[in-house]
């Protein structure tokens, strides 16, 4: 898109918040020729999104953009966390982190696509979000200024309400006692009891409750080299649908409530209460199919690989170059994951149950756990078991006594 001569140009990453709604009118109100735009990972519904735009125009934005990015973060961050069954501190599924980058990356594309002069965000100087925008922007979009008037100003909301008031600008922004980030990948929830590390979060500060009518149902999650084919029998090309249909049938169980204290990139600790049926619900899922289908050291691997993608994710480490070969991996240690998970949902919690695969090596014609052997002796087990003893015996025959 061609700009007036002159003109500066910046591209606001605009959510429809306090912060990037008055980083527009302030903006516009400086001269710059504001683009807002939303970055959408899932997390805006249709009607969110049409009030953005409303309000971006009214809040004297030149032009108001959608960027969906959905199906982009789903085949380039997604698929591998389900890959790697990635919960940081086996806990959070590191919803809100992998998504920023995402819509970093989709904010630096836009604004080289129409030659921005800069790029604004709405983050403070306090938390994780900075370090995700600043750091991707720098990189996919060097040379391009950046903008950020609630961290460098330390502005106060009433400071920011005041001014978009005085400029005809009204809008509900009370401060409410906790704050959502809802995404494809899970809700987080900050605020509330969470200040208080002696206390969790009350029923009333979840956004998904208890809803099914049956008090048990059975999930069935069919994967294809490791990425969603079916759920409950019925079809997915479109792993996203797939995803949104486990959340549904998760959420009205009110699956996958919990807290996760962490250390933020900046170095303090931080507490987030979070609920992702989605998420707990289709990484067990895809754990309890691996264990059926995968080697010892496959799997023994994969952690290992799986809990650094996940902290490069969290850490805004995304662009080293050392992701893709961790992705490579992972998708290599998916080719023989195929088969169904089946678990069973209640009110709060769900069980695994079992598998139904057909590279299921527990069926191995070797030998049935704790009952027969097929592929040896007798004394063939006695031989290993005598060998395998050997260093031990050593070491104890030198040194007598010391375990007593």
């Amino acid at each position: 898109m061609e700009q007036k001569k002159g003109a500066k140009s910046v591209v606001v990453a605009f959510s429809g918040g306090l912060d990037t709604s008055y980083t527009v009118m302030k903006l516009t109100q400086e001269g710059w020729d504001v683009y807002a735009a939303c970055a959408n990972t899932g997390g805006f519904s249709a009607e969110q999104l049409k009030k953005n735009e409303e309000n971006a125009y009214k809040l004297g934005a030149k032009k108001y953009v959608t960027l969906d990015v959905t199906h982009e973060y789903y085949e380039k961050s997604l698929k591998y966390m389900i890959f790697g069954n990635v919960l940081r501190n086996n806990c959070y599924p590191i919803s809100v982190s992998s998504e920023r980058i995402f819509q970093a990356i989709a904010i630096a594309r836009y604004a080289k696509e129409i030659g921005a002069d800069a790029i604004a965000h709405g983050s403070t100087g306090a938390g994780n979000d900075q370090i995700r925008f600043d750091m991707t922007f720098l990189v996919m979009a060097p040379g391009v200024k950046i903008i950020t008037l609630t961290r460098d100003h330390a502005l106060s909301r009433k400071e920011e309400v005041d001014y978009l008031n005085e400029h005809g600008f009204f809008a509900d922004f009370t401060k409410l006692k906790y704050s959502y980030n809802v995404g494809i990948w899970g809700t987080s929830i900050c605020g509330g009891e969470l200040l208080d590390p002696t206390q969790g979060l009350p029923e009333e500060a979840y956004l998904k409750h208890v809803t099914a009518k049956e008090p048990e149902a059975e999930l069935r999650i069919t994967f294809k080299e490791g990425e969603i084919a079916a759920v409950n029998g019925k079809e997915y090309a479109d792993k996203v649908e797939a995803i949104q249909a486990i959340e549904a049938i998760g959420a009205s169980y009110a699956i996958g409530r919990d807290c996760n204290v962490g250390d933020t990139i900046i170095g303090i600790k931080g507490r987030v209460g979070f609920e992702a049926a989605a998420p707990k619900l289709i990484i067990e899922a895809h754990r309890l199919l691996e264990k059926s289908t995968l080697s010892k050291w496959q799997q023994y691997w994969k952690d290992q690989i799986g809990n650094w993608y996940g902290m490069f994710l969290h850490e805004s480490q995304y662009l080293e170059p050392v992701m893709p070969d961790m992705e490579a991996f992972l998708t290599s240690s998916q080719r023989h994951v195929n088969g169904t998970a089946i678990l069973k949902l209640r009110p709060y919690s769900f069980e695994t149950v079992g598998v139904d695969s057909p590279d299921d090596l527990t069926k191995s014609k070797l030998g049935e756990y704790g009952e027969m052997q097929h592929g040896w002796t007798a004394d063939d087990a006695k031989g290993f078991i005598k060998v395998l003893s050997t260093p031990l015996r050593a070491y104890y025959g030198m040194h007598p006594g010391e375990r007593e």
